[in-house]
């Protein structure tokens, strides 16, 4: 259907564990993209090293992406990634939320496109990175990507993911697909969707309206429908209880990921566990979601999902 499909990076969600276990219990995803790597009081946090890192990973196919807004900081992530032995480095210009976007950074950024020129123009200081970008339709305005398209139409550029929301929506209302369209028929660079693909259908119909773009890329769907990549490619849905023991095999991945990397004991280990389950499954019954999420140790907790994997209606 696509000729690529991507997992989007999410905070707190998209992490080594999660990357990791998907691949092994579900595959189907070109590259998965590592939520995005920044610079904290001049430095890379300690926790954002450890993600990145290729020993980490075990999807061999990891594409670290960078928060940047001025040239000091594009260098120095750059380089470090480069020194790790990447050779595709993502570029955030699309993150909503007001504590990045304030500061000019992620969707911050649309509005100033001298910004954005320049840190193009530093992507031309590296022949042998190849570079992306997931961005907004803009920060306050649905229309602030048209200015900016004439500077990326000329820079290197792989391809441009597009999430057709602006920035201050966050991930309210709707995705606005008419102005999708505008960037989908002016943009010369390869093109990825990205935006409330939540099912089959919702990729098939994607497709039947922007047939020739590079691929789409999977955010919230994909953790809810870890199968949702692999429907794509197949072209039908999967077998309700080849999902769960699919699933299962997911979960029992992370947990034994976090139950040797994390150190505040079971109480920290309980509530990541936990987070898993904010988007998976939506369908779940609520009393089932509730024992899982209400769950006050690991033995009730690993009750309660082995409960709900079992009963879900086939």
């Amino acid at each position: 259907m696509f000729e690529k499909i991507f997992a989007a990076p999410l905070q707190g969600y998209t992490e080594t564990a999660w990357r990791n276990a998907h691949h092994n219990a579900f595959g189907g995803i070109d590259a998965y993209y590592t939520p995005f790597v920044r610079l904290e009081k001049g430095e890379i946090r300690n926790k954002d090293r450890r993600e990145i890192h290729p020993a980490s990973d075990t999807t061999g196919c990891l594409v670290p992406q960078i928060l940047a807004s001025e040239p000091d900081e594009f260098r120095r992530l750059t380089d470090y990634l480069s020194g790790l032995g990447y050779s595709e480095i993502d570029i955030n210009w699309g993150c909503p939320f007001p504590p990045v976007a304030l500061k000019g950074k992620g969707s911050g950024i649309l509005p100033h496109p001298d910004k954005v020129e320049t840190l193009v123009a530093e992507m031309r200081n590296y022949a042998d990175i190849r570079f992306t970008t997931k961005m907004r339709l803009g920060w306050q305005s649905a229309d602030e990507w048209q200015q900016l398209l004439p500077i990326l139409n000329d820079s290197p550029l792989q391809h441009i993911t597009l999430h057709p929301r602006i920035g201050k929506q966050q991930y309210k209302g709707t995705v606005d697909l008419d102005m999708f369209q505008q960037c989908y028929d002016e943009c010369r660079l390869p093109l990825v969707y990205n935006g409330d693909l939540c099912t089959l259908e919702d990729i098939r119909q994607l497709h039947v309206r922007f047939p020739k773009l590079k691929g789409i890329m999977l955010g919230r769907g994909l953790l809810a429908n870890p199968a949702l990549a692999l429907e794509c490619r197949n072209g039908r849905p999967m077998d309700n209880r080849e999902l769960l023991n699919r699933t299962a095999d997911m979960l029992r991945e992370i947990r034994a990921y976090y139950s040797q990397t994390i150190e505040g004991g079971d109480a920290q280990l309980l509530q990541k566990l936990k987070t898993v389950w904010e988007y998976r499954l939506p369908d779940l019954d609520k009393k089932l979601r509730k024992a899982i999420l209400k769950a006050s140790t690991l033995t009730a907790y690993d009750t309660a999902v082995a409960t709900a994997l079992l009963t879900r209606p086939e």
